[in-house]
């Protein structure tokens, strides 16, 4: 028998976690103790409360059954968690919709809303799952870069009108994966005269909206004036509850966007358990009282990684939240994937490329904030021996 490839599998790279992973396996069997900072997966556990809801839940008979969507009471927990944080005032019935984690949205919205020849605005660099779902409606992406000069943010002004008059999306990531950038009320300002003006649809991934380490939260897309006329926000439980493997997020903003996409999602699946929802409403119900301690050790972990590296001499991209460091390495003779694999080789620490989120990312390296505070003074000191090897 013989087995071939589809035409569309030729758009997806295969991803270099993988690779990552392989590399590191080696080395821990040469009896080194590796230090993972690569995968943006939280190593803290959920609240209690979350994980007993949870339990009591799924101890019940009749709670096998299919949820098709999201249950009446996770759709009115998001609406009042959204209200509460950012004086956002949705319709649980019509401007909420459940999806089974942020990156099976991501993934599956493009195919709702683009043709081929389509254009989708996104930046560069940018989270892998975005160009996979580009890719799977058929559509082009346009990369906006973003820049060190532009604050990381990416300039609107700079796209050519012959591509905004065919691009049907524009995907932000506010602070963002790779790039922790904050947004301003007067960017999100921008991002809705912009898309009203070329007809676009944004959608704006907000999975660390939780994650800040001063002042005030980041502002939600949707309280901005005239954001649910052009766009959605996306937000997931995996990173804020520290549930990324209950897989369950939401979907937030114009009815009429939102009502589409639930079409295309009747033919996908059929709802999350409902025992994660019912745990999910408890996070969403106590969200303050949870990340409040979440963001304290976020906060320490982030200080300690900025400060240990940049006394090392890296160049550390200034943030103020998200779950990364954005940094360039002070060894630029080595590409950011040899340096990476290098890195793994002479000290055990596991990073990500830059390059593989983008062109833009070259010789940069994402670090997550993923390990105790122990453990990052460790890498640290590693780092540090990494650069009188390579001096």
């Amino acid at each position: 028998m013989k087995i071939e490839r589809s035409s569309k599998m030729a758009m997806f790279k295969r991803a270099i976690f993988g690779d990552l992973k392989a590399a590191a396996n080696k080395k821990a069997a040469m009896g080194t103790s590796l230090i993972d900072l690569s995968i943006g997966s939280p190593d803290l556990p959920p609240d209690e409360r979350i994980r007993q809801e949870l339990s009591k839940q799924a101890a019940k008979s009749d709670s096998y059954g299919y949820t098709l969507s999201g249950t009446a009471k996770f759709t009115q927990s998001v609406a009042d968690y959204y209200k509460r944080r950012s004086n956002v005032e949705l319709n649980p019935q019509t401007e909420i919709l459940q999806t089974m984690g942020s990156q099976e949205g991501l993934i599956h919205l493009p195919i709702a809303f683009c043709n081929p020849g389509d254009y989708v605005l996104t930046t560069n660099p940018a989270y892998v799952a975005y160009d996979a779902g580009i890719h799977l409606a058929g559509a082009t992406p346009y990369y906006m870069p973003l820049l060190e000069e532009n604050q990381f943010l990416p300039d609107f002004s700079a796209v050519p009108e012959e591509i905004a008059s065919k691009a049907k999306l524009l995907i932000l990531n506010l602070p963002g994966n790779p790039v922790p950038a904050n947004p301003s009320d007067e960017f999100f300002l921008e991002v809705v005269e912009f898309a009203k003006k070329h007809n676009i649809i944004v959608i704006h991934d907000a999975a660390y909206s939780e994650f800040y380490f001063e002042g005030d939260r980041p502002i939600s897309f949707l309280a901005t004036q005239g954001a649910k006329e052009v766009g959605i926000e996306i937000n997931s439980l995996s990173k804020s509850f520290s549930l990324a493997g209950a897989r369950i997020a939401y979907i937030v903003g114009n009815a009429e966007i939102i009502s589409i996409f639930h079409e295309l999602k009747s033919n996908l699946d059929f709802g999350t358990f409902q025992p994660i929802q019912d745990a999910a409403c408890v996070a969403l119900d106590h969200a303050e009282e949870i990340t409040e301690r979440l963001r304290l050790i976020f906060k320490k972990r982030h200080q300690i990684l900025v400060e240990g590296l940049e006394a090392l001499g890296w160049n550390v991209t200034p943030s103020n939240g998200g779950m990364f460091i954005w940094a360039k390495y002070p060894n630029q003779e080595l590409n950011d994937i040899d340096f990476v694999f290098d890195t793994i080789e002479q000290t055990g620490v596991v990073l990500v490329p830059g390059s593989v989120f983008g062109e833009a990312g070259k010789n940069y390296v994402r670090i997550a904030l993923v390990q105790d505070e122990s453990l990052l003074q460790d890498a640290i000191g590693r780092l540090a021996t990494l650069n009188k090897v390579h001096a």
